[in-house]
């Protein structure tokens, strides 16, 4: 394995302005030309997303990433599971440059490497050898390697449910990780009861369930979350419902199933927000506060849409959410990320046509 590199950024850089540091990005695009592509999240901010050459989710960059065979640099404007799918994808003579080692996603962070390896090999010294581990994209380099070292699969919000129903043609049990609200929500809409849904808590011996438990279960959910979408609650719904009753609620797949609420329909990647209203108006959805707008700017070409016109009354985020300081803007770092070698079949689907690909074509 080649170990990741850590540059420190030189002190000036430190020091610069919004403005100039703004006009040094530009000039160094100018300067690289093709040899450079710059990857921006849909979570950015727009002072990041104003250089980005590609925007999107996050293995929906990974591959365009890959796919700019004349880039020699490719820069993940996001977190640092993202990178290392860009890293995993991309060609011999591309390195991967995520501008942030420190930046991290805390779902991803709650299946460590080591815990995941112990919840293996508990339930292999259970006896449960008929289960596929599926692992969510956000989710390490490593969680990945092991899901796809044992026959598995990774997938997207977009086609969760494509990837359980594969998975379930296999063996009896899928260990589904690291969020268990993407999990309950694929498996509870799939038609599989909650008594055969459990929660693997990596902190309790044996997960803090009984073997019974285990051998009952469907879906034995990795205790993981999104530390936003868990926000979210059922009041935020009814809230919104109350002052337009007419209004129609998307709910992201990580939100918990109690959030939903009557009539909220489910939704995939940040790339498909649902057409509604021509102007975008008649949509509330769950997300977070710069995506939001960004999506319903791209679909609907609505400009000066604010996140407050979509989120709805009382969401987290509204008119409220706390912009980072500009001094702790992500400039602390420049590393070449370099992950190792990863398991055949870990990122891709084992059968590429087993029709699980979503509309754009992207695992």
């Amino acid at each position: 394995m080649e170990p990741m590199s850590r540059q420190t950024l030189p002190e000036p850089y430190l020091t610069l302005d919004d403005d100039a540091i703004a006009e040094r990005i530009v000039d160094a695009k100018k300067a690289l030309g093709s040899r450079l592509v710059i990857l921006g999240h849909h979570y950015q901010r727009d002072d990041v997303i104003r250089h980005a050459d590609v925007t999107g989710d996050s293995f929906k960059l990974a591959r365009l990433g890959a796919e700019r065979t004349d880039a020699e640099y490719v820069v993940f404007c996001g977190v640092h599971f993202m990178a290392e799918s860009a890293d995993i994808l991309r060609a011999p003579h591309q390195t991967v440059i995520l501008p942030d080692l420190n930046a991290g996603c805390s779902m991803a962070d709650m299946a460590p490497t080591e815990d995941v390896l112990e919840a293996g090999a508990t339930l292999e010294r259970l006896g449960v050898t008929d289960v596929t581990p599926v692992t969510y994209m956000n989710s390490t380099a490593d969680i990945k390697a092991f899901c796809g070292e044992r026959g598995g699969a990774v997938c997207t919000s977009s086609n969760a449910r494509a990837v359980f129903e594969w998975a379930f043609r296999r063996r009896e049990k899928v260990f589904f990780l690291p969020d268990e609200h993407l999990g309950r929500n694929t498996a509870m809409a799939m038609g599989i009861p909650p008594a055969a849904i459990v929660v693997w808590d990596p902190m309790k011996e044996q997960g803090g369930l009984t073997a019974e438990a285990i051998e009952g279960a469907k879906a034995i959910l990795w205790k993981g979350c999104c530390s936003v979408h868990t926000k979210f609650q059922r009041r935020h719904v009814d809230e919104r419902r109350a002052e337009d009753p007419g209004v129609r609620i998307l709910v992201h797949p990580e939100d918990p199933h109690a959030a939903r609420g009557p009539g909220g329909q489910p939704l995939g990647g940040r790339d498909r927000v649902q057409p509604g209203a021509p102007d975008g108006s008649g949509d509330a959805r769950q997300e977070d506060r710069h995506s939001v707008p960004r999506l319903l700017h791209l679909r609907y070409h609505v400009p000066d849409l604010s996140a407050e016109s979509v989120v709805g009354a009382g969401a987290p985020g509204r008119g409220r959410g706390r912009e980072p300081d500009p001094r702790s803007r992500a400039h602390a770092h420049l590393g070449e990320s370099r992950s190792r070698p990863h398991a055949p079949g870990h990122l891709s689907h084992p059968e590429e046509n087993d029709g699980i690909r979503d509309r754009e074509g992207y695992l």
